[in-house]
């Protein structure tokens, strides 16, 4: 687990060292704690870590901003914390970039886990393309590698996006219904997943579609849910 590099962004000296004392009992040990925002966003420039826990009320910049300018050159899982409970709190959240939130008072033993599901998505992101491959248009899904190609050029995801897309693919032409998906993916309940899925499906739209607005690939059922369809084959 000390292959990973695991960075702990939170003003709260206490909270801190709970996430690593959590973490650690999990095995990982190579942790960076940081408690400004703007030192969060140079250090994960410097460090690039594998994962990000990320408090939302930082004293300079909040969460938010700390990962929309992460978010600019790298795409490793970000995993909020925050006192907010409000669902609108969680969909700004996502919509900036975040992979992940949770809220608290937490469970140091839920955070691991989360942590561990985080890095198994991303542990092949840097693996070369084989043959583990499908091919839909002009999109490859590598889905050993986890990476997405489309004309030739690599699309950034996150690993929530990466998972739905490949989700969807791996069900190609077929109608999924939100709920069905929000629970493969996220491995949760899905009461209340509406929003987030359309904040999820709404960014995949923008990296994927040559008109967002008029999608080709990922198409809504209106009532039943997503399909993905291959463009060329209609």
């Amino acid at each position: 687990m000390n292959k990973y590099k695991i960075m702990l962004v939170d003003d709260e000296s206490d909270i801190l060292g709970l996430l690593e004392k959590a973490l650690n009992i999990e095995g990982f040990h190579n942790i960076v704690k940081v408690d400004k925002g703007m030192l969060a966003v140079t250090t994960c420039r410097e460090i690039q870590p594998d994962i990000i826990i990320l408090d939302v009320m930082l004293p300079d910049i909040d969460g938010y901003e700390v990962c929309k300018q992460i978010r600019e050159f790298s795409h490793c899982p970000v995993i909020f914390l925050s006192s907010k409970n409000d669902e609108l709190d969680k969909i700004l959240g996502l919509a900036v970039g975040g992979d992940d939130y949770v809220t608290k008072p937490f469970s140091p033993k839920e955070i691991a886990y989360r942590v561990k599901a985080g890095l198994r998505r991303m542990e092949y992101s840097q693996a070369p393309i084989e043959d583990f491959s499908i091919k839909i248009g002009e999109l490859m899904i590598d889905t050993d590698g986890c990476r997405v190609i489309k004309s030739g050029k690599e699309i950034g995801l996150t690993a929530r996006e990466f998972e739905i897309l490949r989700y969807l693919a791996e069900n190609l032409g077929r109608v999924i219904s939100r709920e069905r998906l929000y629970e493969t993916v996220w491995g949760e309940d899905s009461f209340g997943c509406d929003n987030t899925m359309m904040v999820h499906i709404r960014h995949l739209r923008e990296k994927l579609e040559e008109n967002p607005a008029a999608p080709q690939y990922i198409i809504t059922m209106k009532g039943l849910g997503y399909k993905l369809v291959n463009p060329y084959e209609k």
